[in-house]
């Protein structure tokens, strides 16, 4: 379980393919700190850590993540957005997240205004009930809050923290991002969806 709120930023050192499994070598500032069988997000992805050095460590997806995520459009080079899973007791500071991405979508325009940016994304028009204007939605990893969402739109605004701090400050118009729903919603979507079928 994860809030959103990311730690540290990571550069893909390496990618290596073992049938359909891709392991990704990640170099980063708090890779030194993580323990194998920790749950890391990665671009809001729930990987576990198989291997470790100094500055490096080592995740494994797998064909369903790769088809489902971002992950089977990362370089050598990239960078991830990383998030250690949330301690008991300690402040929420996003929302819930679970590191369990429902789909992707597309970035379709970047707008800076006064100092912050607003990005505009792709929004199936199947997934629009789950869109609530100044709810939560996870993107790439980062708990962010809709501005105006529509039956095939939506957009986030990023102050210059988020900004300097995330690799948003590299997402441009045409590139593909993460998205995890709120779970709270996609909870009361399905309780609807059975409620619904139950009285006809």
């Amino acid at each position: 379980m994860f809030t959103g709120i990311i730690e540290s930023t990571g550069e893909v050192a390496k990618i290596e393919k073992e049938g359909s499994n891709v392991h990704l070598y990640i170099r980063s500032s708090i890779s030194h700190e993580l323990k194998i069988d920790q749950s890391v997000s990665h671009n809001g992805v729930c990987l576990t850590v198989v291997e470790l050095a100094e500055d490096w460590h080592k995740v494994t997806a797998i064909e369903e993540t790769m088809q489902r995520s971002n992950l089977g459009t990362l370089k050598t080079g990239d960078w991830v957005n990383l998030e250690r899973a949330m301690l008991a007791g300690h402040r929420l500071d996003g929302h819930i997240v679970q590191g369990h991405v429902d789909q992707t979508a597309t970035c379709t325009k970047v707008q800076e205004v006064d100092g912050s940016w607003y990005y505009h994304f792709t929004l199936p028009e199947d997934r629009a009930h789950l869109m609530v204007d100044k709810g939560s939605i996870c993107i790439n990893g980062v708990s962010l809050t809709v501005v105006n969402p529509s039956a095939n739109e939506f957009s986030v605004a990023i102050i210059p923290y988020t900004w300097e701090h995330t690799t948003f400050k590299t997402l441009k118009q045409g590139d593909t991002v993460n998205l995890e729903y709120d779970i709270l919603g996609k909870y009361i979507a399905r309780y609807m969806a059975v409620y619904r079928n139950s009285e006809q």
